[in-house]
C-alpha cells in the first residue's frame, strides 16, 4: 500500500517514465526556438554533431531548420502545432502539409524525417477539450497522407501530457492505471490506430513538476537513488516517480488492449532557474540518475530491460516561452540560450561528467550593459519603467529562489533594464528609461546572477517578428521585481 503522502500523487501525476538507451546516439533532444535571439540553425546543428546527438524533436517544420539538418543523418521528428490541427482534419490540407514539409526533404542527402508530431499535449486537461475533436482526425489524415506519398516508414504520433491517464483515488498504484474518463473512448481509438500503423505512443514526463506543485512531495521520490519511501503495488516496490508513472501508462494501455505498444518519451528534463528547486545542481542530479538508467537498459518493473526512445527537454533556454506554468519554463535547456553548457553531463550515462561541446562561431553584441543610474534625480517612475522592461524582456531569474533573487531593488532594476537593452540589440534609446538608466562597460554580474550580453544578429535569427512577440509572453514576469522596488521607495 502506498504511503499516504505519495498516494494522492499517484492518483493524478502529470508525469511519465523513460527507459533505456545505451549512449548519446540513442538520445534525442527537443530543439525549441521560442527566443528573441535564437541561434542560427547551422550553429545548432554543428553543436548537435559535435556532441554526438543523432536525434532531434522539433515543434514545427521550419524550413530554415530543416535545411540546416539536410545531409547530416540526424533523425528528425517534425511537428504540427496545435493551432493547425483543425486544418489537418481536411485530408487535402494534410496531404499538402506532408508534401511541403516531409516529401520535399525525402531525397538522398535530404532530411532524415522519421516521425511527425501531430500537435503537442492537445488533450491537456487545462485546455478543456479545445482540441479533443480535431486531434484524432488530424492524426489519421497525416498518417494516411504519409502512406499515400510512399512514406509509410514515417510515423505520425501525438505527444501527450501524462495527465491523460491516472490511477483512482481508491487504488493509487501503477497497476490500476487507466486513461482519463473524459477521453477514454478517444484514447482507445487513437491507441488502436497507432498500433495498426506501427507508430509509438508518445508521452511527456516531468518529475520536477511534482516538487514544484507541492512542498509535501518527498524530494527523493523525484530522483533515482532509491532513497525514498517505496510505493508498494502487489509484489512491486517503486522508489521513484519515474518508474511509477511510466508503469501507470503501461497499465492504461493494457486496459485498452495494447499493453505492448511502444512508448516514446517525448520530453523529460529538469529546469535550472526560475524557481527554488529549478537549479543546476538538482538538474545534474536528475540527469545523472536518468542517463545511468538509460545506458543500463534497466527499464521499469512492468517493462524491464527494454530500450526506449527518449528526447531530453531541452537543448537550449528559450526566453519568450510562456510562463503561465511557472517562471522555470524559460530555463529547461541543458545549454544556455547561446549554446554554452550549464553543468557537466555525460550523455552516454557512464558517469564521466564533462562539459558538452559549446556552440561555435557565436558572435555577441559589444560588452555593454544597461544599469540603474545612481545619479537619477527623479525615481518616482522607477517601478513603472521596470515593469515596462520586464514586459518586453525576460526577468524570470529575479523570482523567488532564482539565481538573481538575492539582489536589492537597485540590482533588480539594473537587471531588468539590461534585459530589455539586450533584447533591443543595445539600441541607444533602449537604455534611458526616463533618465533612470545608463550604459556601462563594467560587468554588473554577481557570483550567482549573470547579466546577459545578447547574441549578435549574424549568429541569431532575431528577425523583427521575433522582437515583436506579444507582450503577454513577458508581462507575467514584470511583477517579480515590484516588491523590492516598493522597498526601495520606503528606504529613499
Amino acid at each position: 500500500m502506498a504511503p499516504p503522502n505519495l498516494a494522492a500523487w499517484l492518483c493524478a501525476l502529470v508525469l511519465a517514465a523513460a527507459a533505456a538507451a545505451p549512449a548519446a546516439e540513442a538520445l534525442g533532444m527537443n530543439w525549441g526556438t521560442q527566443a528573441t535571439h535564437a541561434l542560427q540553425p547551422k550553429i545548432v546543428v554543428q553543436m548537435l554533431k559535435d556532441n554526438g546527438i543523432k536525434k532531434v524533436k522539433l515543434f514545427d517544420a521550419d524550413h530554415g531548420t530543416l535545411n540546416a539538418l539536410a545531409g547530416t543523418d540526424i533523425e528528425v521528428m517534425v511537428a504540427i502545432p496545435n493551432v493547425l490541427l483543425d486544418l489537418m482534419t481536411d485530408y487535402d490540407n494534410a496531404r499538402d502539409w506532408v508534401r511541403h514539409n516531409v516529401s520535399r526533404y525525402h531525397f538522398e542527402g535530404g532530411v532524415k524525417i522519421k516521425y511527425v508530431a501531430v500537435g503537442n499535449e492537445p488533450f491537456l486537461a487545462s485546455y478543456n477539450g479545445t482540441f479533443d475533436k480535431v486531434t484524432f482526425p488530424a492524426l489519421q489524415n497525416i498518417q494516411n497522407a504519409l502512406n499515400d506519398a510512399g512514406l509509410s516508414d514515417v510515423k505520425a504520433t501525438v505527444p501527450l501530457n501524462a495527465d491523460v491517464y491516472n490511477s483512482p483515488a481508491s487504488n493509487p498504484v501503477p497497476s490500476a492505471g487507466r486513461f482519463r474518463t473524459d477521453i477514454t473512448a478517444l484514447m482507445t481509438q487513437m491507441v488502436s490506430f497507432l498500433a495498426n500503423n506501427s507508430a509509438p505512443f508518445t508521452v511527456n514526463i516531468y518529475p520536477y513538476l511534482s516538487l514544484y506543485l507541492s512542498d509535501d512531495f518527498p524530494v527523493d521520490f523525484a530522483f533515482f537513488e532509491g532513497q525514498a519511501a517505496p510505493v508498494l503495488d502487489g509484489g512491486i516496490s517503486y522508489t521513484n516517480v519515474f518508474d511509477a508513472n511510466f508503469d501507470t501508462l503501461v497499465s492504461a494501455l493494457k486496459a485498452v488492449g495494447h499493453g505492448d505498444l511502444p512508448i516514446f518519451i517525448g520530453e523529460v528534463g529538469w529546469p535550472t532557474d526560475g524557481d527554488r528547486r529549478a537549479t543546476a545542481a538538482l538538474a545534474q542530479r536528475f540527469y545523472n540518475g536518468l542517463l545511468t538508467r538509460l545506458a543500463a537498459n534497466r527499464g521499469t518493473p512492468l517493462r524491464p530491460n527494454q530500450y526506449m526512445e527518449v528526447y531530453l527537454f531541452g537543448l537550449l533556454d528559450e526566453d519568450v516561452k510562456s510562463v503561465a506554468p511557472g517562471a522555470f519554463e524559460r530555463h529547461w535547456g541543458i545549454l544556455r540560450f547561446d549554446g554554452q553548457p550549464k553543468f557537466p553531463i555525460d550523455l552516454t550515462g557512464q558517469g564521466q561528467n564533462t562539459m558538452l561541446v559549446p556552440a561555435k562561431g557565436v558572435d555577441y553584441l559589444p560588452r555593454t550593459w544597461c544599469v540603474y543610474n545612481n545619479n537619477a534625480k527623479d525615481t518616482s517612475k522607477l517601478a513603472e519603467n521596470v515593469n515596462f522592461a520586464c514586459t518586453f524582456a525576460d526577468c524570470t531569474a529575479l523570482g523567488y529562489g532564482s539565481t538573481c533573487a538575492g539582489m536589492d531593488a537597485i540590482g533588480n532594476a539594473s537587471y531588468a533594464f539590461n534585459a530589455y537593452f539586450q533584447v533591443q540589440n543595445q539600441r541607444d534609446e533602449a537604455c534611458d528609461f526616463q533618465a533612470l538608466a545608463v550604459p556601462t562597460q563594467t560587468d554588473p554580474s554577481t557570483a550567482t546572477c549573470n547579466f546577459t550580453i545578447q547574441i549578435a544578429a549574424d549568429s541569431s535569427t532575431s528577425a523583427a517578428h521575433r522582437r515583436t512577440q506579444s507582450s503577454s509572453t513577458f508581462s507575467a514576469t514584470a511583477l517579480l521585481v515590484l516588491p523590492l522596488l516598493q522597498l526601495f521607495f520606503m528606504l529613499h
